[in-house]
């Protein structure tokens, strides 16, 4: 939501223009955008085809992946992890354990949550555009 709403910002220049980043997410994401398509036309102020481009643009370097292919164990871990702090964040948790990567994130509740749990495979956006523009 971040980079649509700011093309010239961090989170879009990580996403576009970072040829060292391998991302991947669940197809739930693909699906939370555009039930936000008119929420971003309005603070945006540009047209459905504008987002949908922009959209584009920042998912082409994206791995997406179905949910299905995350076994129960990480699903049962992630949820464990989320609840009590944002169960709606479960899918990237899981992925996590499920693909050893971090999660890139900006949410401070969900980070400070996570991290009180003991959970540390994290990452702030001005931490992973500092490592990756040295």
């Amino acid at each position: 939501f971040s980079a649509i709403l700011n093309t010239n910002g961090k989170i879009a220049d990580l996403l576009i223009n970072q040829d060292k980043l391998e991302l991947i997410a669940p197809n739930f994401l693909r699906v939370e955008i555009k039930k936000y398509h008119s929420k971003l036309m309005k603070i945006s102020k540009l047209s459905l085809e504008e987002v949908e481009e922009i959209e584009f643009q920042l998912e082409k370097n994206i791995k997406f992946i179905s949910e299905e292919q995350i076994p129960d164990w990480a699903w049962e871990k992630a949820f464990e992890l989320t609840k009590g702090i944002d169960e709606k964040d479960t899918p990237y948790i899981a992925f996590c354990l499920f693909f050893d990567c971090k999660v890139w994130t900006g949410d401070k509740k969900l980070m400070a949550g996570l991290l009180k749990k003991g959970f540390l495979e994290l990452i702030m956006t001005n931490e992973l555009y500092e490592s990756l523009t040295k």
